[in-house]
């Protein structure tokens, strides 16, 4: 129970819970359930292009020839590109920073992978079938942080000669991608915008 509570989003009653549906269950259950977990630690690692996590690097997403590689939509976290991914309205790559600036929590450039994005940009090379990126779409959380890191964001590719866009603003200020709807997600997508 200890090592559950541990886990965010779970209280003491809720490691109860769980600690008590583990001994009750199948040794089967309670076996697969370890190695779920052994597996994730072991095998799962960031695409070498987009840094998503994934079991083989590159990730389905950027290894598929149907995408349009010449469009990279920038999210936060991995659970932001499963979101945007859900609404299957988005047919170009990805590219996960990690995070967001934060000044002060003593977060900076250097602490996302906001130098891998931009030598992608400078670089074919460096995304998926060496095609040159031609527009960024920043889809970061509607936050001050998220905001804060797309401004820099924004101002680091246009220098670059990239189009930059963001998501629309249907996402509501202060929220979380993850939170949003699959219908609030598409049409933040269809109508996202340049930055100006």
């Amino acid at each position: 129970m200890e090592e559950l509570t541990r886990l965010p989003g779970i209280g003491r009653r809720g490691a109860e819970r769980l600690a008590f549906h583990v001994l009750k269950a199948d040794p089967d259950e309670a076996i697969r359930l370890a190695e779920a977990i052994r597996a994730v630690k072991e095998s799962v690692r960031h695409c070498t292009f987009c840094y998503s996590l994934c079991d083989a690097s590159p990730c389905p997403i950027c290894e598929s020839e149907r995408r349009d590689r010449t469009r990279v939509l920038v999210v936060e976290q991995p659970k932001d590109l499963i979101a945007l991914e859900e609404t299957r309205m988005y047919n170009g790559l990805y590219h996960v920073l990690m995070g967001h600036l934060s000044p002060l929590d003593g977060i900076g450039p250097g602490d996302l992978t906001a130098d891998h994005l931009l030598r992608r940009v400078d670089d074919p090379g460096r995304n998926p079938g060496g095609i040159e990126v031609e527009e960024v779409i920043l889809g970061l959380n509607p936050t001050v942080e998220g905001d804060g890191t797309g401004l820099y964001l924004a101002e680091q590719l246009r220098t670059r000669g990239v189009q930059v866009s963001r998501l629309a603003r249907g996402l509501p200020t202060g929220g979380s991608l993850e939170y949003a709807n699959k219908a609030v997600l598409a049409d933040a997508l269809t109508g996202r915008r340049a930055m100006e």
